[in-house]
């Protein structure tokens, strides 16, 4: 500690640059930087320098930690220590779903006093350019959904085409043969994707090249929570070397993160011979006559599969299962759940299930009950689903009870991993009923 943190140059900087006061609605956090975040961000910082001068190619690398061991906090502290570095550059962070935009935008905002500026969240592509189109400085949260180009963004390009490519919604064939509008000639703008590995990759017609197109001197930096798997050379290709590595090991010798153990629990499916007739049936309607691409077989199989997966004499051996298998846990652990299913469908049939054994886990109001689903949709979806739509507040109030060591809600069924990037250490057993592998199952 004396020669490691406590020497001159490192303990100013610790202070400096390393330490950030988190409000929420009850109380204030001071939290300062574990050493992998400050060896990590100084390292990130240096590198980044190097990308975005002059005559750098614009990849500042990638920073690899682990889920769990505060990424979003690292990104906080580089952002800090990066707009006194590169004279207030405007940075931009990066995502690819809404739930994460969310959740670190509010990460951000919570640590303005470091930052220095208050952080925006950019609404659309018309509300990106019109942050990004200063000078310097701001910090700006997108999803890369929203760097798709528009009509208005096209120059030079046949209009007819290009409108007809856009009711498609298909980004393969939208805008072919336009010349892009770019947001953003700057070159002092840093971006920081996040999850970088899942959609950085598509240059020829997908959101990679949306997003280099409108920001084509940016520079760029990963930062991932999930190990990138061997066959991937794209991620270090689009950004870079690895500037930090702090992996799954480290993080649980530092007690950083909890250690995972993981147990197979087999759910044999049995079907009577007409469902499987029916299947095959379905499958071979799906199938004929056409050569199917590569996203059409892929959501083929996903659909015999969640057919599969979701049968009822299937789910109701699942609920079973489960049931008891969580009342065990609970006799010598206590603490809560969560069920991660394929679809909500499954999702809305196995609360069902669960409720016939259990009937007291059930309420109609959020406030109270044993056992939630929580999930988006619309009112389009089926009747039965409807009490289990809930917006983002409502979504959050039950993460918040989720949290709460004392409150009766002890397990949420999730078609995704709704609740990525926060911290429950109530929550001990995750139950996987899906296809899962990589980094999705990180």
């Amino acid at each position: 500690m004396f020669t490691g943190m406590l020497n001159k140059h490192t303990l100013l900087d610790l202070i400096h640059h390393f330490v950030v006061f988190e409000k929420s609605k009850d109380k204030t956090l001071k939290k300062v930087a574990a050493y992998h975040q400050y060896y990590a961000v100084n390292k990130a910082v240096s590198t980044t320098r190097i990308a975005a001068a002059e005559r750098g190619d614009r990849r500042a690398g990638v920073v690899w930690h682990t889920q769990g061991s505060g990424k979003s906090l690292s990104m906080v502290f580089y952002t800090g220590k990066l707009v006194l570095a590169l004279d207030n550059p405007t940075i931009v962070v990066l995502t690819d779903r809404n739930d994460l935009d969310d959740q670190l935008y509010e990460t951000f905002t919570n640590c303005q006093q470091l930052l220095r500026q208050e952080p925006q969240q950019a609404e659309d592509r018309k509300h990106l350019r019109r942050l990004l189109s200063v000078a310097s400085g701001g910090i700006v949260f997108t999803t890369i959904q929203k760097f798709m180009p528009v009509d208005e963004d096209l120059i030079g390009a046949d209009l007819a085409d290009a409108q007809e490519g856009n009711k498609l919604r298909e980004p393969t064939v939208e805008y072919i043969g336009a010349e892009i509008k770019a947001l953003s000639e700057r070159k002092n703008i840093v971006v920081i994707a996040d999850e970088a590995h899942r959609s950085q990759y598509d240059f020829l017609d997908g959101f990679a090249k949306h997003l280099r197109d409108a920001l084509p001197h940016a520079s760029f930096i990963g930062f991932i929570g999930t190990p990138i798997e061997s066959t991937d050379r794209n991620t270090q290709a689009v950004f870079g070397n690895y500037v930090d590595i702090y992996d799954i090991q480290q993080a649980v010798n530092d007690h950083a993160t909890v250690p995972i153990f993981y147990e197979s629990r087999l759910a044999k499916v049995h079907f009577e011979e007409d469902e499987k007739v029916k299947l095959d049936e379905q499958f071979e309607e799906l199938t004929e006559g056409e050569e199917l691409t590569n996203r059409q077989q892929l959501r083929a199989k996903w659909t015999r599969l969640e057919a599969i997966v979701g049968n009822p004499n299937r789910i109701r051996k699942i609920a079973e299962d489960l049931v008891y298998h969580f009342e065990q846990r609970n006799a010598v652990l206590n603490g809560k759940a969560m069920i991660v299913c394929m679809s909500r469908r499954i999702c809305v049939e196995l609360y069902e299930a669960i409720i016939k054994i259990r009937p007291l886990w059930h309420s109609v109001e959020d406030e109270t009950g044993t056992l939630k689903v929580v999930m988006t949709g619309s009112s389009s979806d089926a009747l039965h689903m409807q009490p289990h739509i809930r917006n983002k507040s409502r979504r959050k109030a039950i993460g918040e009870r989720l949290k709460n060591s004392t409150d009766n809600l002890k397990l949420v069924i999730v078609k995704d991993m709704w609740l990525t990037g926060f911290d429950a250490p109530c929550l001990h057993t995750l139950y996987v009923d899906k296809p899962m592998r990589g980094h999705s199952l990180m």
